[in-house]
């Protein structure tokens, strides 16, 4: 009888302290939680993904980014704390599988981490260099802002698949894969792109015209406004032409002089 009683005390002290570890967890996970998103606003971290495809698949569901990731960080306390109980209450009682959960929760945790900054960077690093490259009026470069963009994605989900134990070799053999596709298509792509920069290279380095003259190239005269890597801005009677850099190699120029 005593031995029972012993035992029967020992189990329902196990379920107890099982009970207060989940309870605390929660508690925990809800504080940290809350203390995540008030750092994150703090640093300015709704600002920064503002207008992002991210945030306004978070704004469609209710939530936010900051509230993501809050509740990402909520959400693997609350499942350590499950688990943690689960095991004193010796209902979970493999130490191999207990062992596993352990490794393999971080790693889940930090490949959803990994997915949402990546969304957010190269969505905001594919508005950065659109904005860099407005002024560069040629057809090529509206996809540099796109092939930047996909490529954040692609790394993060890089990250992402090695922290869920994808193999190495296999993530090297598609990164090698995606920049030989990158280097080699973006060639093809871009020659047009980067003759003129070679081009507009010698024209800043030996002026051979500049702002204020006159210069005609095939059927455009007007006067030179603006000269940069990719193009020349000239301008006659209210219309302003854009000409890629190379044509001026290609046809030459002609200085109108009075």
């Amino acid at each position: 009888m005593f031995l029972d009683g012993l035992s029967q005390y020992v189990t329902t002290s196990r379920f107890l302290l099982a009970s207060a570890i989940f309870v605390v967890g929660l508690v925990i996970g809800y504080t940290v939680s809350r203390l995540a998103r008030r750092v994150l606003e703090a640093f300015g971290l709704s600002e920064t993904v503002e207008g992002t495809a991210f945030e306004r698949t978070a704004r469609g569901l209710g939530t936010s980014t900051v509230g993501v990731l809050s509740q990402i960080v909520a959400l693997a306390i609350y499942i350590s704390g499950a688990l943690a109980a689960l095991q004193i209450a010796e209902l979970l009682d493999t130490y191999t599988f207990w062992t596993s959960i352990a490794t393999f929760l971080p790693q889940v945790f930090i490949a959803a981490l990994a997915v949402i900054v990546g969304l957010v960077i190269g969505e905001k690093a594919g508005l950065l260099v659109s904005e860099r490259l407005r002024g560069v009026k040629l057809p090529e470069v509206g996809v540099i802002p796109t092939l930047v963009k996909y490529s954040v994605f692609y790394i993060a989900a890089l990250i992402a698949l090695s922290q869920l134990g994808v193999a190495t070799n296999a993530l090297l053999v598609m990164l090698a894969a995606y920049v030989f596709g990158v280097v080699f298509l973006g060639g093809l792509a871009f020659k047009d792109l980067l003759a003129a920069g070679a081009a507009g290279v010698y024209l800043l380095l030996n002026e051979p015209y500049s702002i204020g003259d006159e210069i005609r190239v095939q059927d455009n005269t007007g006067i030179v406004q603006e000269v940069d890597l990719f193009v020349t801005h000239i301008e006659n009677d209210g219309e302003e032409y854009i000409i890629p850099n190379q044509r001026v190699f290609q046809n030459g120029i002609v200085r109108v002089r009075d």
